[in-house]
């Protein structure tokens, strides 16, 4: 299997929020996401969005504004996704700075890596850390 190449990720996770505009400002302010694209209805329900961090994309959008993925991942419990940054430390500081619930604070682990772990409001999971897999492409 082969990357997409042009500098676009081939995984994206994809999720749901009750809230997507308190989602996308928590995703940015405080866990340093870049804001990509956001689509929003005549009534601002956010119906595609795309945030970038560390050379991958999640795509989020509105809970119950119908269609077939919004259907099928209605009654979708939270995701956890992982992360990879170069600071986790100063990662960490920000998201606290806004805010961010923090389930586990930076530490060392194991396999050499150093990570953290924070709740976004829609209750996904979040790690951040310096392990980076290879692809082998």
């Amino acid at each position: 299997m082969t990357g997409t190449g042009g500098g676009r990720p081939g995984v994206c996770p994809t999720l749901r929020y009750a809230d997507a505009k308190a989602a996308i400002r928590q995703l940015t302010e405080g866990l340093g996401f870049t804001e990509l694209s956001v689509y929003e209805t005549a009534d601002g329900t956010v119906l595609h969005a795309e945030l970038a961090q560390a050379g991958g994309v999640v795509m989020i959008g509105s809970k119950g504004r119908g269609g077939p993925l919004d259907t099928v991942l209605e009654d979708a419990g939270p995701a956890g996704v992982y992360v990879v940054v170069d600071d986790v430390d100063a990662h960490h500081e920000r998201a606290v700075a806004h805010g961010v619930e923090i389930l586990m604070a930076p530490a060392d682990q194991d396999y050499g890596a150093r990570e953290y772990l924070a709740r976004d409001t829609g209750g996904n999971v979040w790690s951040f850390g310096t392990y980076a897999p290879e692809t082998g492409a």
